[in-house]
């Protein structure tokens, strides 16, 4: 279910509701309170780790980490995620002009860092469209540019599914990496590769360019 969010997000109320949907999505993925003893990230609540939690303020038990904010929470998991994985990144104006692939983008930040993400689609729109693009994992005006142009050129539906397929390609190739270079990390594979490969549904390309 779609996270309500009393976070302060700008745009219009598109942008809002696609905000919504993938704060939900990135929450059932995620669950609750979490702090396994392979996991590198340490205690974790709704997937942002204790290092990540106190770097935006919060001080806190991770099990107390509140979803939303409010005056007396003025840290949250709503705020956390739209401010490190949405719009520090640059991926808000990626989300309004395709929420499916900007889905994509926020949820593999999550779990890798922003930096890879972003790298995965300036290499994926320098291959579908030679953009000529930096690939340098920052997100800004050149990049957006290169996003709406390669979107018009290829046509919204096909774009969607290309750079979704693009972006898996790279990501699933990132875990099996990975995995062989930290082989304790063998045990969360199946679970990336279950829940991180694919799991943007292809129906949201359609229904965007419908």
């Amino acid at each position: 279910m779609a996270s309500k969010s009393k976070v302060a997000l700008g745009g219009g109320a598109a942008l809002a509701a696609s905000i919504a949907v993938i704060l939900g999505g990135i929450y059932e993925d995620e669950g609750g309170y979490v702090n396994h003893k392979a996991d590198r990230g340490g205690e974790t609540m709704r997937g942002v780790t204790a290092g990540v939690a106190r770097e935006a303020g919060y001080l806190g038990p991770m099990r107390d980490l509140p979803k939303e904010c409010s005056g007396q929470a003025p840290v949250c998991s709503d705020k956390i995620y739209t401010d490190r994985y949405m719009r520090d990144p640059g991926f808000l104006p990626l989300i309004e002009a395709d929420p499916a692939v900007g889905e994509e983008l926020v949820n593999t930040a999550v779990n890798t860092g922003p930096a890879r993400p972003s790298r995965w689609l300036q290499q994926s729109l320098n291959g579908l469209c030679g953009s000529g693009l930096s690939v340098d994992g920052k997100v800004g005006g050149a990049t957006h540019r290169a996003f709406r142009s390669c979107q018009a050129k290829v046509g919204a539906v096909s774009f969607c599914l290309t750079m979704l397929d693009r972006l898996d390609g790279m990501q699933s190739a990132f875990y099996d990496g990975l995995v062989r270079a930290n082989p304790s990390q063998r045990v969360f594979l199946k679970g990336w590769k279950a829940h991180r490969i694919g799991n943007v549904d292809r129906k949201k390309c359609g229904a965007q360019g419908a």
